[in-house]
């Protein structure tokens, strides 16, 4: 790993450019995790879904890539930790699906739709860095600590599949690493490019950087941005995060932070963290992309209930995304390119959780 690691200002800017990538090529692919899924149920449309494979599989290729050139450690993250939460995977999972659709997108979609000048993405990212705020260290947080984390297994070994796959056969890590990512990211590829639906540019090129914009933000704050020893703590340290581990991209936590900082912004002690400024990176790149395609137009609610379905989806995910340690970038690329078992929880919970709420919906409709 990288013994001079880069400064906090530039590891900002770095994080930045890969938000602007990932925003232009969201905006411009129409990436959507919830429109995948409300694609399959509604018209049996499967594209947007390969198009999630295909991100996914070049995310834990990529990622695998870095873990085995020893450039990165997955371990250093929140997501691969001996310890599994189920329940708050599960439960966080289920409230951030079913608030995904009532907010009509997640995270990483609330973005780019406010940066296409949609105003109930701005209602959206306000309560949904409020909830998550929330969440970490207020009144929902009382309840996740109190009845959600407790429940959990504690195993022999990190949770990463490769790990546990090397211990239970006794095998080389590695090769356990090699093989595991070979058959997951080979298996997700296959699905994606199986159909000519994505072979057209837009769909390809933009699930292809969304991938590679979760590793570049892997090496940026695994390798770039590690700092062999904390002069102050004299321990190995990752700078401009705010978990103080290494992170990748992920969209509820970093509301919160991104709030906190505006709030604060006179405070010197407060910095531009990877997670703030990539967030603001995907705001400005989709942005970018709107106007270049004359997409951009103010959008606003239609009425009181829709105001209310939004607010009430935003509260939801903040709360759901923090509960179960990230979104549907945050577990879904990120942490599911790290091959954790909590990860796969937590996808699985959130595509539970926005199915159910879609079909609810198309029924009352």
């Amino acid at each position: 790993m990288s013994a001079l690691p880069l400064a906090p200002h530039l590891i900002a800017w770095a994080a930045f450019a890969i938000g602007l990538v990932f925003g232009i090529a969201a905006q411009r692919s129409n990436f959507c995790t919830m429109g995948a899924i409300a694609d399959v149920l509604i018209m049996g449309e499967r594209t947007r879904l390969r198009m999630w494979a295909l991100a996914a599989a070049v995310a834990i290729a990529g990622t695998a890539g870095l873990q085995l050139a020893g450039l990165i450690d997955v371990h250093d993250s929140i997501y691969t930790g001996t310890r599994l939460p189920w329940l708050s995977h599960l439960v966080g999972g289920l409230c951030f699906g079913v608030g995904m659709t009532l907010a009509s997108g997640c995270g990483a979609r609330t973005l780019v739709r406010l940066g296409g000048g949609n105003l109930k993405s701005l209602v959206v990212f306000v309560f949904l860095g409020l909830s998550a705020y929330m969440t970490l260290r207020g009144l929902f947080g009382a309840v996740r600590v109190a009845w959600l984390d407790p429940v959990a297994i504690t195993l022999a070994t990190p949770q990463d599949i490769p790990t546990l796959v090397a211990a239970h056969f006794q095998l080389d890590v590695r090769s356990a690493w090699l093989a595991c990512a070979l058959v997951s990211a080979g298996s997700l590829a296959l699905f994606a490019l199986s159909r000519r639906d994505l072979w057209q540019p837009a769909p390809l090129l933009g699930s292809l950087a969304i991938g590679g914009c979760v590793v570049a933000g892997w090496y940026l704050s695994g390798h770039l941005a590690w700092l062999a020893e904390d002069p102050d703590t004299l321990a190995p340290a990752f700078l401009a995060t705010n978990s103080g581990r290494m992170e990748s991209l992920s969209f509820v936590a970093p509301y919160a932070y991104s709030l906190e900082l505006l709030m604060l912004w006179t405070d010197k002690s407060r910095l531009v963290t990877l997670g703030i400024a990539s967030t603001a990176g995907v705001v400005a790149g989709a942005l970018l992309a709107a106007v270049a395609s004359r997409s951009f137009r103010l959008e606003g609610f239609r009425d009181t209930p829709d105001l209310v379905r939004h607010i009430t989806g935003a509260v939801l995910m903040g709360f759901g995304g923090v509960t179960a340690l990230g979104c549907t970038v945050g577990q879904g690329l990120s942490g599911l390119s790290t091959l954790s078992l909590g990860s796969l929880l937590t996808v699985a919970a959130i595509f539970v959780g926005a199915a159910a709420s879609i079909k609810i919906l198309l029924r009352n409709s």
